[in-house]
């Protein structure tokens, strides 16, 4: 025999409960009562607890939630009560019946289903202001994108950490002269004081919908009759009010096992540089002039985890890291004067994080170059859905107004880049600012020269900035019908056609603005099948051959029959994409090492060798397994590529509050979870002849005439009988 204890937080209570019993299919359920101890005890004859919770809920699976973010003045995103919200389940099916939530319906509170088409700012906005009666919202994922533009990112993103300031151009700062992301909502940067998850659209959202077509749809007017199908959400959040206020909170837990409530948003950046720079020694390098090749890795959405980033992110670092392999053997061979550095950036999307730490590195003499050795920085934004096959170079129109800032030397490389090719580049034609973009916060250190490579020429061609659509089918990556894995992973999309092109005007750019021949140009192309496998790896499945032969034998576990998520994640944690971009721009920019696994996992040539390690980085590859053979044959792959910290300078300054900093942070949570149940008829409850005094929660909703499945473990049970 099992048996359930279920504790109340109120004073011990004496009561007499007479035994009886429930008689379901194979359950036979006994209660009794303990008065010297106040708990009431369910004792299951030939039945597991389990197997009654099994009778009682259905779990829902592939739920991601909205989760609790900090800055240095405010909080956003959401949250559930410490036990979870419980709510009648409503289907939304049109904004006029946002007033059955809100007011009319008879059995709040109310918890949301909606539509994708139906998750707006407007639905939103009002469900906020009448959260009394909303104790959550589920929004079903759409199988295809909206025909039109959804960004629940701001209009002006990275607004308050960019370079144009009050200090700098105030004409220029806060999009007052270009818009970038007109169909920016806000959405994302609003508090919700209710759970708020994202179902797919598999066979639990068809249970939900049919629970609620069965228990609470109003037919003809009337009103839904008990038993009623209800959600419980949990999603509770640890942090509260602001960066500043977590960050004390976890600094003044002096328990053995602290209860941390907040980490930075943070992860690292990932670099390499065409010629071997010596990384133990920090600082300047005299007689070092590098060119900065840049892109963003992260992306977000308005939903933990689910940040396809399709063109806002992969667009830019695919195209990087395909130019990047184009010139391997064109700056081994003929080696350009200045050295190219690659450098993506984490934590972008959240004021800048990877970026300015790169940069407050580099002026305390904390990375391997400082900015006196920056020669210029060429960064590629969203280049993945330019109309008529145009780039835009955009400049910093304040910068370029110094003799000594060189712009149009950048331009020139591009534009004779560009020769040949079925892209062409061009400037707006008109003075706007930088668009949001890494290079500002050089900018910021510094005058220097940059031109960010976009397929925008004012606001942002991309519909879907920042959002949940952002994805491959966004991208145009689609595949014929019936092709294997295998097949798809090798088939060259237009989409990745089109970013080769691109990847080869990036190359022939950076190594002309490196000091090298325009002779050398022609041999220097990107490869189709290398951008399509890393499309196809980043944006459909991580878990794929080409994939696995170029990481770590103790990585496989990481890669997924699903697209990569670009979230930046918290600073304690190394991103599955951190690792995945590492190991990628090892593979193709540096070169197979004839050593032992031991001796490369050891960073050396050999045993006796104790300098490779401050020039170089070694990674043992599990490379390809022979045909008939299920054994791979790893290797060893030499090569510069280097991690730096993309944590916010705030956090080492302990400057919670800065204005100059990202200060953003991520809540600590216990559970992530949700399910439904019948709620039975409130005359059917089991009333015991005493009131128990309850201590209510700090955050106990305003009306609670839905109890609790937790709070009412005999109603529970007498739900499985309406099942």
């Amino acid at each position: 025999m099992k048996v359930l204890t279920v504790s109340g937080k109120s004073a011990p209570i004496c009561f007499k409960v007479n035994i009886f019993f429930i008689n379901f299919t194979d359950l036979s359920v006994v209660f009794s009562s303990d008065m010297r101890k106040g708990h009431l005890y369910f004792s299951f004859a030939g039945v597991g607890c389990n197997s009654v919770e099994k009778k009682i809920y259905v779990h829902l699976n592939y739920t991601v939630p909205c989760v609790r973010l900090l800055n240095a003045t405010h909080q956003i995103g959401c949250q559930s009560h410490l036990s979870g919200n419980v709510g009648v389940l409503h289907v939304l099916e049109s904004e006029e019946n946002v007033d059955w939530v809100l007011r009319s319906g008879p059995n709040p509170p109310y918890l949301v289903i909606l539509e994708s088409p139906l998750f707006t700012r407007s639905i939103m906005m009002k469900l906020k202001n009448g959260s009394s009666r909303v104790a959550g919202v589920a929004v079903v994922a759409p199988s295809a994108n909206p025909l039109e533009g959804v960004s629940p990112h701001t209009t002006c993103p990275n607004e308050n950490t960019g370079v144009y300031t009050e200090n700098y151009d105030p004409s220029l700062a806060h999009c007052n002269v270009t818009v970038w992301n007109p169909l920016g909502s806000g959405l994302s940067y609003e508090q919700f004081d209710f759970p708020i998850f994202s179902l797919k659209d598999d066979n639990d959202t068809q249970v939900i919908r049919q629970c609620y077509m069965d228990h609470n749809r109003a037919v003809n007017g009337s009103t839904p009759q008990y038993p009623l199908c209800a959600m419980q959400l949990y999603s509770h959040m640890s942090a509260v009010t602001d960066t500043a206020t977590c960050m004390r909170r976890n600094d003044i837990n002096f328990s053995i096992s602290p209860e941390m409530v907040c980490d930075p948003l943070g992860d690292y950046n990932v670099w390499a540089s065409t010629r071997p720079i010596n990384n133990t020694a920090k600082g300047h390098k005299m007689w070092e002039s590098v060119v900065i090749a840049a892109a963003r890795l992260d992306s977000r959405s308005f939903f933990f985890e689910v940040a396809p980033g399709a063109e806002s992110g992969v667009s830019g670092f695919v195209t990087l890291l395909a130019a990047a392999h184009a010139l391997r053997n064109a700056t081994q061979e003929a080696p350009p004067n200045r050295t190219i550095l690659y450098t993506f950036f984490q934590g972008e999307t959240f004021d800048y994080i990877g970026s300015s730490r790169m940069v407050y590195d580099m002026q305390n003499n904390n990375f391997a170059v400082d900015l006196d050795n920056v020669h210029s920085v060429l960064e590629i934004g969203q280049v993945g859905l330019r109309a008529d096959s145009r780039l835009w170079l955009h400049s910093d129109p304040v910068s370029r107004k110094n003799d000594s800032v060189n712009v149009r030397k950048l331009i020139e490389s591009l534009q004779t880049a560009a020769k040949g090719l079925n892209v062409s580049v061009n400037e707006p034609g008109f003075s706007q600012p930088l668009p949001p973009s890494s290079f500002q916060r050089f900018l910021r250190a510094r005058p220097i020269p940059g031109v960010v490579i976009e397929d925008h020429q004012s606001a942002f061609t991309n519909r879907f900035y920042e959002s949940m659509y952002d994805n491959a089918e966004y991208l145009n990556i689609s595949y014929p019908p019936n092709l294997t894995p295998e097949e798809q992973l090798v088939f060259v999309t237009d989409t990745a056609k089109a970013l080769t092109e691109v990847a080869t005007v990036v190359a022939r750019a950076l190594y002309i603005q490196a000091g090298g021949a325009e002779s050398q140009l022609e041999g220097i192309n990107a490869d189709p099948q290398i951008v399509t496998r890393m499309l196809y790896g980043f944006l459909i499945r991580s878990n794929n051959s080409w994939f696995q032969q170029r990481i770590p034998p103790d990585f496989m576990s990481h890669l997924t029959d699903r697209p990569t998520n670009f979230y930046v994640g918290v600073a304690q944690q190394r991103s599955e994409l951190t690792h995945l971009v590492q190991y990628l721009l090892a593979n193709l920019t540096g070169s197979t090492a004839n050593i032992s696994q031991d001796n490369c996992q050891n960073q050396r040539e050999d045993e006796k060798d104790k300098e490779s390690k401050h020039m170089y980085s070694y990674v043992w590859v599990q490379g390809a397994a022979p045909p008939n053979s299920t054994k791979r044959e790893g290797f060893c792959v030499r090569s510069t590529v280097r991690l730096s910290k993309a944590l916010s300078p705030a956090f080492d300054l302990r400057d919670y509050t800065s204005k100059n900093y990202s200060t953003w942070t991520e809540s600590r949570w216990k559970s992530i979870k949700g399910r439904i149940f019948l709620v039975a008829s409130h005359d059917l409850e089991v009333n015991f002849p005493f009131t128990p005094q309850r201590h209510e929660k700090a955050q106990s909703p305003p009306q609670r005439d839905l109890p609790s499945p937790t709070e009412n473990t005999v109603h529970k049970l007498l739900q499985t009988a309406l099942l």
